[in-house]
């Protein structure tokens, strides 16, 4: 990329300091791994860490540049995210948890309620989410929490729990019921300052304690009556359900980059030069890996700039991403723990017990801002349209192309264009036969193939999702069905990154003769194939050949602490 070493993701990451390894003494220089380490162990929140963070000014990345904050661009706030997590996901999750309590604001809040929010956020307050309640969890339909209608405002009474930044927070935004179960818009958002809620009204609940994340203020509120005025309310009376999934778009998207950061640190960690790299198939598994880390990159990168080029997609988009990222991290985690053995889960192995801290920490991930099995849920729910669509192959050719223009200044985001369903599909998905006919693909024999047989995968897909019927339970098929469609999203991204970009980078190891998308295409081939019902294709010479050279090249950049990814950043 043209601008990594002015990037701001550059300048956090030298602000953060080295990440040293432990040396054959036991010591070590990573003073920000130190913080995250002794923090884990203490369950206390990584304030010294997030003093730093503060001090780079990364809270200003969560606030819309109408309101003074520093940038619109997702990709740069997704690559800050992800220079953070490669070190510390639960230090990522932290601080960046102001973003999702904000993103309610930002689409539907009036001037004055922006102005108050922004002011907040840049003096860098946190901001919390309260969404969840401990009887219903994501079902935010059902959510028992009220604001009845009291004296010209509301009254809140109810639980949300949990909530990050739960105690933290000098601002909540809170999902309530505002009327019957029964009407079609039953619940409304609120902007909750805490310290204007009268005494006596509401009760702090206590920090929950976690397997993993064990950093994080996690706690929960009660409300007991709590007086708030009518200007508490966040767009009009029940939208409440609305603008909370719209904002979910935004920040399920953003989650994906603690995926990248959490495997790219398992990575780096494994592929550093030791013994175990000695074993017979090492090389394999870490080229593997890296090649399913690229995959989740690809997606990752392209799902963020379609947040301002494909807006009106991103039901589909950030579901997709939300889900398709950590399940990859959470393979590449997996294989790398069993190549380490018994050191995986040491507090003392590699990185002073990093690798068993960043694997229970983003065991959880999956689960923010909706569950995997949520956002299939919501896949499935479109499967019609996006079968029909696929088919056919129609998409935004100019919207594509910002997705896939990495690097380059987007558009403006346009929040008026976020809906709860696409009407166009998913343009990656369906520009998927024009890319596998570009000339840049083309001009490959063995990527030119691969990417024919993902197309045939992706209309194969098609017509088992058209056969699926809308229901309230949909069966298991169909989600596996989901998953094979967040496989060939991934795919699709990795052809339309190298389309654009493929023969500017031809000098770069893992650019050349196109290691890396030959890799990620392979690595995906074989999952996707179990989903749709085909056998596992047995490994093609050609994939040995592939997966042998980016091991050497992998080997090689971990040992300087160069890029491990195709669009990723020396550490």
């Amino acid at each position: 990329m043209n601008r990594v070493s002015a990037a701001p993701e550059a300048v956090l990451d030298a602000a953060l300091g080295d990440r040293a390894q432990a040396t054959a003494a036991g010591a070590t220089t990573m003073t920000t791994w130190r913080w995250s380490a002794d923090g884990d162990r203490a369950e206390a929140y990584p304030s010294e860490y997030s003093a730093r963070l503060d001090a780079f000014g990364l809270h200003r990345y969560y606030a819309p540049p109408e309101w003074g904050g520093a940038s619109d661009d997702h990709e740069v706030m997704l690559r800050l995210w992800r220079t953070v997590a490669r070190r510390d996901l639960a230090a990522t999750v932290a601080h960046g948890k102001t973003y999702l309590g904000t993103a309610p604001v930002w689409i539907a809040a009036q001037p004055e309620q922006a102005a108050t929010v922004a002011a907040a956020v840049l003096s860098g307050a946190p901001v919390g989410c309260a969404l969840s309640e401990p009887e219903h969890g994501a079902d935010l339909v059902n959510g028992s929490v009220t604001a009845t209608a009291h004296d010209g405002g509301f009254r809140l009474d109810g639980v949300k729990w949990p909530i990050n930044n739960g105690t933290r927070s000098t601002h909540l935004t809170v999902l309530a019921r505002t009327a019957d179960a029964s009407t079609a818009r039953s619940h409304s958002m609120f902007l909750i300052e805490r310290a204007a809620l009268p005494p006596g009204s509401w009760r702090q609940l206590p920090k929950v304690h976690t397997h993993g994340l064990r950093t994080l203020d996690l706690s929960g509120i009660e409300f007991s009556g709590a007086r708030i005025p009518a200007s508490a309310l966040l767009g009009a009376e029940g939208t409440g359900i609305e603008i909370a999934l719209k904002s979910l778009q935004l920040t399920r998207t953003m989650c994906a980059a603690m995926s990248l950061g959490a495997a790219e640190h398992a990575l780096r960690l494994v592929a550093e030069p030791g013994p175990r790299l000695d074993e017979p198939g090492a090389g394999h598994v870490v080229a593997r890996c890296a090649a399913l880390l690229a995959a989740a990159e690809a997606a990752t990168l392209v799902g963020a700039r379609s947040v301002h080029g494909l807006t009106g997609e991103l039901s589909v988009t950030s579901a997709v991403v939300k889900s398709v990222a950590p399940a990859l991290a959470d393979r590449v985690i997996r294989e790398l723990a069993e190549l380490l053995g018994p050191q995986a889960w040491s507090m003392d192995g590699p990185g002073l017990g990093a690798f068993q801290k960043l694997a229970r920490d983003h065991d959880v991930v999956s689960v923010f801002d909706g569950s995997t099995p949520v956002n299939r849920a919501s896949l499935i729910g479109q499967f019609p349209r996006l079968a029909r669509r696929l088919a056919s192959g129609e998409h935004d050719d100019d919207g594509l192309a910002e997705a896939a223009a990495i690097g380059a200044p987007p558009r403006r985001l346009d929040r008026a264009l976020l809906s709860l369903a696409s009407r166009t599909g998913c343009s990656v998905l369906q520009g998927l036969a024009d890319v596998a006919a570009s000339d840049p693909v083309r001009a490959d024999p063995g990527l030119a193939r691969q990417a024919a047989g993902l197309h045939a995968a992706a209309l194969q897909l098609s017509a088992l999702m058209s056969q699926v019927r809308p229901a309230p339970r949909p069966p298991m098929a169909a989600y596996e069905l989901a998953a094979a469609y967040e496989l060939c999203f991934a795919g699709a991204a990795c052809l339309h990154l190298w389309s654009a970009r493929g023969s500017s980078r031809v000098g770069e190891p893992l650019w050349q003769d196109g290691l890396w998308v030959r890799a990620a295409l392979y690595a995906l081939s074989g999952p996707l194939a179990e989903l749709l019902g085909e056998p596992r294709p047995a490994p093609s010479p050609d994939e040995r050949r592939i997966f042998g050279r980016l091991s050497t090249v992998i080997l090689a950049a971990a040992a300087d602490s160069g890029p491990v990814t195709p669009f990723g950043t020396a550490l």
